[in-house]
């Protein structure tokens, strides 16, 4: 199975993760962003183009899923994969996926992601920009990287190739 074919497929089976089972491990309103998770892989293992292509792609299907702010996610997880694309290095792919770096990549990423996705989200609106921010997007991007270490050891399990 070709490459695409086969990363477009799981993305499938992650939109519909997140959209269906992920609610249930909400903590005061605040669940993981697996699909962010999914767009700094791609941007490790695949480089910044793929990584910015697939958060649009991610980012638009999620908002055609949600129905909500349309374009909003699409933004923020293009911006994120581009952000997350700086990280990519051919020679580092295992190692960058291994370790607490894989950790410190998906923070950076999902603090920018909520950082300008509640800028846009808050306009026009009475919640505050620094109390969604804080609220939300502070510990939205803890949760989301608590939860990318799942990936990290499973990944540093894997017996390395080369």
């Amino acid at each position: 199975m070709p490459k695409h074919v086969r990363l477009i497929l799981i993305t499938l089976v992650l939109v519909t993760f997140q959209t269906t089972i992920v609610s249930f491990t909400s903590i005061a309103n605040i669940i993981p962003d697996v699909m962010l998770i999914w767009i700094v892989y791609l941007a490790i293992t695949q480089g910044q183009i793929p990584a910015t292509v697939y958060g649009f792609a991610i980012g638009l299907l999620l908002d055609l899923v949600s129905g909500q702010f349309l374009g909003l996610s699409a933004l923020s997880k293009t911006v994120a994969g581009f952000l997350a694309g700086y990280f990519f290095h051919e020679n580092k792919i295992d190692i960058n996926l291994a370790n607490y770096q894989f950790l410190i990549f998906v923070g950076t990423a999902s603090f920018a992601h909520n950082l300008i996705y509640f800028i846009i989200f808050t306009q026009g609106s009475d919640v505050d920009l620094l109390t969604a921010v804080f609220r939300f997007g502070l510990f939205s991007t803890i949760y989301t990287t608590f939860v990318s270490s799942i990936p990290m050891f499973i990944h540093a399990r894997k017996p390395m190739l080369r």
